[in-house]
């Protein structure tokens, strides 16, 4: 089945930056060539299954809103194989290369294992077709393990084993249909993989059954052959009280505990690391530090919210600090810029999901041209190696080896009283800001 629900509607194309139409990009310019490298693939936008054209418009308030052409009715094979089809038509006009979904996304409802399944194979074969149709590709597969009640309690955590054992089945089926879609990537995210109150938690024996799930993935994925990444993607709380992938550096922690740590990379979410106390810039430049950089679900929070408020990304100045992050950790591999954002409920026309996509692809592509100049012009690096310095010189580089008393010797036979240096931060700032 197919939709024309956005005949009307795009394609996008770059315009320059003079352009003057709503739906023309200024930035994005995808072959343009940055750093060396087309804008496209240092970019690698996908768009997603879920929030674009799964969520109907509801919150805890007050039903949908959307009146989504494919939403209409029950959600049976038919108005599944339409979703799919808008899914594409939308992701080709806006002319980016990937899309993403989790396995409830692209297929029928199912009420037992064996239906959900069969509704899954048939999904999968059919985005095999649109992918060869159409040229997109799969940036990244992943399945639902939070939506349904089973999993109130978490799934790979779940006090109940049946429940971890379902969720291994929706794994195992989601990973390889991945494999099979050639896609770059597979997410896992830990929704409910956490707890509301300590008194009914036995945390040790939760953490244990998490490292076993994510290991049995791996196991999995070596034994298909697929070569894509296995990304978890952290956040703090919501919907649980707390979840036990916080942030990057928890994470990391996870993974060297059960020796995942070569294994096993991070998906990271602008939103996500506000909720957990951190700038998005900081989660980045904390999995290039720990070697797990992976991939991004570009999206923004509201500052006078506490919670995923997953708003589309709409600073400039913001993402630049990111994408110099990006930029300076080797850039995308096998990740992309995803959108996890939705748009407000509100914005009830076909046309605002065209202009929620096009503004954020424009704000990243201008942060990619942005820190592509910063990087280019170099004092900001060379301020940055030269505060270091110190550490390659001669004194330096013999303190390297020495054991701690042998250190403090040397401070005192040398007299040392190092001078204090500026760390020049205002003036930084404002050569940041001339870009």
């Amino acid at each position: 089945m197919t939709t024309n629900a956005f005949a009307d509607l795009g394609p996008v194309r770059h315009a320059g930056p003079d352009a003057t139409e709503d739906l023309g990009y200024r930035w994005y310019d995808k072959d343009r060539i940055v750093l060396g490298k087309r804008m496209e693939e240092h970019l690698r936008f996908a768009v997603c299954a879920w929030h674009g054209f799964c969520w109907p418009g509801s919150d805890v308030f007050g039903a949908g809103t959307f009146d989504r052409p494919w939403l209409a009715g029950a959600n049976d094979a038919t108005a599944a194989a339409a979703k799919r089809s808008a899914l594409f038509d939308f992701t080709q006009r806006l002319d980016v290369p990937f899309y993403c979904f989790h396995d409830v996304d692209i297929m029928a409802d199912a009420d037992g294992i064996a239906d959900f399944r069969r509704n899954f194979a048939e999904a999968a074969d059919d985005l095999e077709r649109l992918q060869g149709e159409t040229g997109l590709r799969l940036l990244w597969g992943t399945a639902n393990l939070f939506s349904h009640p089973r999993y109130m309690a978490g799934a790979a955590t779940n006090p109940d084993p049946q429940v971890f054992a379902w969720a291994a089945s929706q794994v195992r089926d989601a990973l390889e249909a991945t494999h099979r879609l050639g896609g770059a990537n597979y997410v896992l995210w830990g929704g409910r993989e956490g707890y509301e109150t300590l008194l009914n938690t036995d945390m040790a024996r939760e953490l244990d059954q998490l490292g076993r799930f994510l290991s049995l993935v791996v196991e999995h994925k070596h034994r298909i052959g697929f070569s894509g990444t296995i990304l978890i993607e952290p956040k703090p709380m919501e919907p649980t009280k707390h979840q036990y992938d916080r942030d990057v550096a928890t994470v990391f922690a996870f993974l060297q505990r059960y020796g995942l740590d070569t294994e096993v990379k991070v998906n990271i979410e602008a939103n996500h690391a506000t909720l957990a106390g951190h700038s998005f810039e900081h989660e980045i430049a904390t999995a290039a530090a720990f070697g797990i950089f992976g991939s991004i679900d570009a999206n923004r929070g509201d500052p006078q919210n506490g919670w995923d408020t997953d708003q589309f990304p709409n600073s400039v100045e913001e993402m630049t600090l990111a994408m110099l992050e990006v930029l300076r950790a080797g850039g995308l591999t096998t990740g992309g810029f995803n959108f996890d954002a939705k748009v407000r409920r509100q914005s009830i026309d076909l046309a605002d999901l065209f202009h929620a996509h096009v503004g954020a692809i424009e704000v990243v592509a201008h942060a990619l041209l942005r820190a592509a100049a910063i990087i280019e012009d170099g004092r900001l690096d060379a301020f940055k190696r030269e505060r270091y310095a110190g550490w390659g010189d001669a004194f330096g580089q013999e303190i390297v080896p020495l054991d701690l008393a042998a250190l403090a010797d040397l401070a005192a036979a040398r007299s040392l009283a190092p001078p204090p240096r500026s760390g020049r931060q205002e003036w930084l700032e404002n050569l940041l800001n001339r870009f």
